[in-house]
């Protein structure tokens, strides 16, 4: 007599995990929301919840926060993107924030919109009436992150208390919150940017361009390489200059940095990344920069 046996693969469990999670938001929350910026995460992140509840459709609508300092290869994607599989795309700007007097911008050649994406999130949120709200982050990418659990409690601010997580026990997710109050869920909490690039790999998964490498025109900063966009001031003595780059994360163009690389193919990408010592936050992120606990203090803001 044989017994079959059914073994899940490394990446067949965290996909399964994550199927699991977005079923038990479908099946707790009234009007859930999924964060999609076209980063690779957020790319992952909407691929998944698709076989979650295939064949039907996403069950739910995906907001961009748009800092207006995009690089034009990402924006072209997400639109691509919510095109072909027919979401119900929403925007939060933050441009109509300092429109209207609600954010100041800063000044200077090191001036960022990162920071001013928190109140274009928490007023997308309560503008859309999100009581979830789906995010790609992991917990490798950052400390503050690896704090997180998968259901993280907001309060009716929309600040985040390290001190206040809910147990979670046997991938039992507690969501239970008062009106005004929303969870943000983190369903590839415990993937890592490796796992990210053998499942977009195995998957065949579509990517901005600026994921692969590709020449173009850079400015080397604060130990990194930024590339130069028309978002971009120089500091005196700064030049530009040519190089084969690709980006590891994707975000404001002001403060998100490239790295040198001829990794042209998503197998490429995969060896790259299992050879490198320093995380793609720490390595291409200026916005982590800020003090020790940069992220941490952003994140009790409301950030994600």
């Amino acid at each position: 007599m044989t017994r079959a046996s059914y073994e899940l693969t490394h990446l067949e469990a965290l996909e399964a995990e994550a199927v699991h999670i977005f079923r038990e938001v479908a099946a707790q929350f009234e009007r859930p929301g999924l964060l999609f910026s076209g980063g690779k995460d957020s790319v992952v992140m909407l691929h998944v919840a698709a076989k979650a509840f295939w064949p039907g459709p996403v069950p739910f609508a995906v907001m961009h926060i748009d800092t207006g300092h995009n690089f034009d290869e990402v924006i072209e994607f997400r639109d691509r993107t919510a095109a072909e599989r027919g979401l119900r795309l929403v925007v939060s700007s933050v441009q109509d924030d300092i429109d209207a007097g609600r954010s100041v911008e800063e000044s200077g050649a090191r001036a960022s919109r990162n920071r001013l994406q928190t109140a274009a999130l928490l007023r997308g949120i309560t503008a859309n009436g999100f009581d979830a709200v789906f995010g790609g982050a992991r917990r490798d990418e950052e400390k503050a992150r690896a704090k997180e659990r998968v259901f993280s409690f907001r309060d009716e601010y929309g600040q985040w208390d390290p001190r206040a997580q809910r147990p979670e026990l046997w991938n039992l997710y507690n969501g239970r919150h008062r009106k005004g109050e929303h969870i943000r869920v983190f369903p590839l909490s415990n993937w890592t940017e490796l796992d990210i690039w053998q499942y977009i790999h195995a998957e065949q998964i579509d990517l901005p361009s600026i994921y692969y490498a590709h020449r173009r025109k850079v400015v080397a900063r604060d130990g990194m390489l930024l590339a130069s966009t028309r978002f971009l001031t120089l500091l005196p003595g700064e030049t530009e200059h040519e190089a084969t780059v690709r980006f590891r994360t994707v975000g404001d163009a002001t403060c998100t940095g490239c790295v040198e690389s001829s990794a042209a193919t998503s197998a490429e990408v995969v060896a790259e990344v299992a050879a490198s010592r320093v995380t793609e936050r720490g390595a291409t992120r200026a916005d982590d920069r800020i003090s020790e606990a940069g992220m941490e203090d952003r994140k009790k803001e409301g950030y994600f």
